[in-house]
Parts: structure tokens; sequence; C-alpha cells
């Protein structure tokens, strides 16, 4: 019984780190937001929260494509903020 609890075990292990693996970076997610609501955002290079303007419920990201880079507010259950910064 405890081997196969074990093996079980082991199993959610690997099977969770499969899943993070293929869990979407911050910027990706972003960067489908931000397509979504009409902006271009070709590559996306990485997205950095900004803690200054980031309030709880609020959180605001600085993402950077290829091609522009925006900062990106975000509530839940609502559209996404989005400015051009270049």
């Amino acid at each position: 019984m405890r081997l196969q609890l074990a093996s079980i075990l082991a199993g959610f292990t690997v099977l969770a780190s499969s899943v993070a693996a293929y869990a979407e970076k911050p910027q990706d997610e972003l960067a489908a937001q931000v397509r979504i609501q009409g902006f271009a955002c070709d590559k996306a290079q990485g997205a950095v929260r900004d803690k200054k303007r980031s309030r709880p419920d609020y959180a605001v990201w600085v993402l950077k494509c290829s091609n522009a880079v925006y900062r990106v507010g975000r509530a839940p259950d609502m559209a996404a903020k989005v400015e051009v910064i270049r």
C-alpha cells in the first residue's frame, strides 16, 4: 500500500512539473491581452511588474514587445488599461 501511494505521489510530482513547464509566462499572457484590445505586439520580450503603480486588485506591468513598449493595468473581470510608452 505504501509503495503504491509513493508511486502515485511521484507521478503527481512529475505531472505537476510538466504542467508548470507549459504554463504561460506573464509576458505571453499580457501580450495576448494587448493584442485582443487592438494593439500590436509582434513578439513579447519581457514583462516587469510596476510595484509603485500597482495596488491590491490592480496590477500594473510594463510589457516590452519587439515593436513597442506598453504599460498595462489589469483589474479582475475588466479590460486592461493599455498605454503606449514607446
